[in-house]
């Protein structure tokens, strides 16, 4: 416990935790399947720390993000498939590997150039593995689905299948609204469904093509509507009511003073 480097200390205390002889009996009892939600969680609340520029919060998640990778890199050492030092050693040399414009001997690049540069070592990594009977294989199914539809469609793009323009995505996303909206007329929940999420994949298309995270645009709307539906929580408080006992229409207008005043605000 007393290890000179603050890793060393973290592992540790892994190891002590995991230690079937006085360690803690739900760190022991767990497997790596029921620590990977745990690790799903740490890493959006590291996402969360940067979105409202929090860095010591920051601090915090990505030590328990960091906490995570420890976790099951112990799990690993138990069973002698790895330990954390196979973990950095891996990273440390996949990301000399693919930047060879940095510690190798080729031109420098810009981020452009990285972006496809990377993929194309991807690539050539999957079929090294074998990993070669679809460019999708490895394009995992557990990430959120419009960062999963944006990695999809990204991956498909670079052997050509894309949309030329912007403007003929957006075409696209309004003929599937059309589809989507006959659907809805006739009353089909399961055809509506599918329409839907066409719909959201051409959306998920619409931000890869303008380079924008989906994910992290819908994050600052879903910040901007709690924002603004406080503020009518807030005048209704004032005026002694509650949301229930107002009406959509007394919303909708606080709703729209709220708007009024952003816009103000960032207008000065």
């Amino acid at each position: 416990m007393a290890a000179e480097r603050p890793i060393d200390r973290l592992l540790a205390i892994m190891a002590r935790l995991r230690d079937p002889q006085g360690g803690c009996e739900w760190d022991l009892e767990q497997t790596f399947a029921t620590i990977a939600p745990y690790t799903v969680e740490e890493a959006y609340e590291v996402a969360d720390a940067i979105e409202r520029n929090d860095l010591t919060d920051l601090r915090d998640e990505l030590g328990d993000l960091l906490f995570q990778v420890v976790f099951h890199a112990r799990m690993a050492q138990e069973q002698d498939a790895f330990d954390f030092d196979d973990v950095a050693d891996a990273i440390s040399e996949k990301m000399i590997r693919r930047h060879p414009h940095v510690f190798g001997a080729e031109a420098q690049r810009t981020a452009a150039q990285q972006t496809q540069a990377w993929e194309e070592i991807k690539a050539k990594e999957r079929a090294g593995k074998g990993q070669n009977e679809s460019l999708l294989d490895d394009v995992p199914a557990s990430l959120p689905a419009l960062t999963r539809a944006v990695k999809l469609s990204r991956r498909a793009a670079t052997v050509g299948f894309v949309w030329p323009t912007i403007g003929e995505v957006v075409a696209k996303l309004d003929e599937e609204v059309r589809e989507l909206k006959v659907e809805i007329a006739a009353d089909d929940r399961d055809k509506a469904r599918a329409e839907l999420g066409d719909v959201l994949f051409v959306v998920a298309n619409i931000a890869r093509t303008l380079d924008i995270d989906p994910e992290d645009a819908l994050r600052a709307t879903n910040a901007k509507f709690a924002r603004r539906f406080r503020h009518i929580e807030s005048e209704l408080k004032a005026r002694g009511k509650t949301p229930d006992q107002s009406d959509l229409a007394e919303m909708d207008a606080l709703w729209a003073a709220a708007k009024a005043a952003e816009k103000a605000a960032a207008a000065e």
